[in-house]
């Protein structure tokens, strides 16, 4: 069993690109989704997985990822995720020693980047990098399953604005 301890933050500016180690095209769709539970196929790296994904408690949640045929994992995407399926290039920046996982939303999400970081431990203690905005770990907007949704002038709401303040200003801070 996997456990998932994670935070999700909104980039503000471009300054991760040039320590970026690592560049994935992902597609993700979900086949089932509860309030508290997803099961999301993905396509990456000429792989397909399914992964299983528990009530999040905090930031922590169980998480369980299989390996499946490539075929079977299109397949998926093309017919069991209701037409909706979210597109994004994931980018691995190193920073004190922890990777950030840097995902660049395309097609009618194109704008939104969001960072995330896997931590050892609920309570661990870490440096933000500078290119790091609010955090939107608790903001069910920035939820893949709710992004997908979204529509384009909502996803418009959602980006970041590099010239002025970060939007949305407010709920799902943590301190």
């Amino acid at each position: 069993m996997a456990r998932e301890i994670e935070r999700k933050f909104i980039v503000r500016d471009d300054r991760w690109r040039v320590a970026s180690t690592r560049e994935q095209r992902l597609t993700d769709g979900f086949v089932a989704t509860t309030n508290s539970h997803k099961v999301r196929v993905r396509t990456y790296d000429a792989r397909g997985t399914v992964t299983i994904k528990t009530e999040r408690i905090g930031i922590r949640r169980e998480e369980f990822e299989f390996p499946i045929p490539l075929d079977d994992a299109r397949d998926l995407l093309a017919h069991h995720c209701g037409g909706i399926v979210l597109e994004k290039v994931r980018h691995n920046v190193v920073f004190d020693g922890l990777t950030w996982e840097i995902d660049v939303y395309e097609g009618a999400l194109s704008g939104i980047i969001l960072a995330e970081v896997e931590l050892p431990e609920v309570d661990a203690v870490f440096t933000s990098p500078p290119w790091i905005g609010q955090e939107v770990t608790f903001d069910p907007d920035y939820r893949n399953t709710n992004l997908m949704t979204c529509s384009k002038a909502r996803a418009r709401a959602l980006t970041v604005d590099y010239r002025g303040p970060i939007l949305p200003v407010g709920r799902g801070t943590v301190s």
